[in-house]
């Protein structure tokens, strides 16, 4: 995959950055705010992107509508990202609850970061 120049200025909202056909072929370094589809535009199998708290770790969500549990992705007004239901990662010393809408993350009130 294959990512221009520009998408690596900062402060850009969360978008979609390219997509690959297998999830290994994800870079990486990703943009900040940036999204990698798994599959194509059209019929995406996973998004992945790194999460918005800054401590390193990866978010993947399956997308295929076909396997449980499945988030919803859309880029919409100009390509910003937006992803239904909530994102909510925990491990043994964080937990990330947050939605993505219209290109911005809306850390959920329970979180603990």
């Amino acid at each position: 995959m294959k990512i221009s120049w520009w998408q690596w200025l900062p402060f850009q909202p969360w978008r979609v950055v390219g997509a690959v056909e297998a999830a290994d072929e994800i870079p990486d370094h990703l943009p900040r705010n940036a999204a990698a589809l798994v599959g194509s535009e059209a019929f995406p199998k996973w998004i992945a992107f790194d999460c918005p708290c800054r401590t390193g770790h990866r978010i993947m969500l399956n997308t295929d509508p076909g396997r449980r549990p499945a988030w919803k992705c859309a880029s919409v007004s100009g390509g910003r990202l937006s992803i239904a239901p909530s994102v909510d990662y925990a491990d043994g010393q964080r937990r990330c609850h947050y939605f993505v809408r219209d290109g911005k993350i809306q850390w959920a009130k329970d979180t603990i970061r």
